[in-house]
Formats: structure tokens, sequence, C-alpha cells
């Protein structure tokens, strides 16, 4: 069960996504701005993680370290933003099935390319034919969900 664990979690945090997805359309359409919604659902987020934060009594004089982090890393949070920003955007205009299948082909394109070469501290699995055929095959799915 302790191995199985993290795998459950994986698929209900990708399980998630079409629902924030969902609901930040629904956002975007009440404002007329799907780059506002983008910024509500993080700010949303922020106040969330910050009430937790508190509710597990986190040590917030260690925050200073984050200054110490490498400049790269504070462009994760640009990288969320473009990505809830284009979810938003495209969802309504070609379905989620569709804005999901293609967000895990361009996942899975680019986790190849960190695995093969280890960015960023990550382990290095190199590239082979299955992983390949396991690309092509999602993008091929993803081209019968546009043609069906």
């Amino acid at each position: 069960m302790k191995q199985l664990l993290p795998l459950i979690i994986a698929v209900m945090a990708g399980g998630v996504l079409p629902l924030q997805a969902s609901l930040n359309v629904n956002l975007g359409k009440t404002v007329n701005q799907p780059v506002f919604a983008a910024f509500v659902s993080f700010f949303i987020g922020t106040v969330g993680l910050l009430i937790y934060l508190f509710a597990i009594n986190f040590n917030f004089s260690s925050t200073h370290q984050t200054f110490q982090a490498h400049w790269s890393v504070w462009l994760a949070g640009l990288l969320g933003a473009f990505y809830v920003t284009a979810v938003i955007v495209l969802t309504p205009r070609i379905g989620t099935t569709l804005t999901f299948g293609l967000i895990i082909s361009g996942q899975m394109l680019i986790s190849l390319i960190i695995d093969q070469f280890g960015f960023m501290g990550a382990t290095v699995h190199p590239i082979n034919w299955q992983r390949i055929m396991g690309v092509f095959l999602l993008i091929g799915g993803m081209l019968l969900i546009r043609k069906f």
C-alpha cells in the first residue's frame, strides 16, 4: 500500500486539473477576462496555502533561505500562470479532453528530455524506443480525439 499511495495521489492530482479548468473557465466567462480569472485562482490558492502553513505551525523564520535559491526557480510561478491562463483560454475553444490530452503530450515530451539529460537534478532515465512509442501513442490519441 505504501508504494500504491503515491500513484493514487498522482492520479487524483491529475483528475482535479480538468475540474479546476472548468471552474476557472466559468470564472473567466463571468468576469470576461481569462487572465483575471487566472489571477483569482492563484490568489485563492495562495490564501489556501497560507492558511495551511499556519495550521501546521510552519516556521516562517526559515523563509530567508528562499532568496538563496538560483534565480531560475522564480520562473516556476510564471510558468504556472502561463499554464492556468492557457487552460482557461483553450478549454472553451478546443474542449477539455483535447486541451488536457495535448497538455499531457507536451508534458511527456519535455519529461523525456528532462529525464534523458538529468536537467535540474532529475534522475537520468535514458530515452528508448518504448518511451518514444508511448509519446507517439498519446499524440495519436489526441489526433483521434480531435477528429471525432
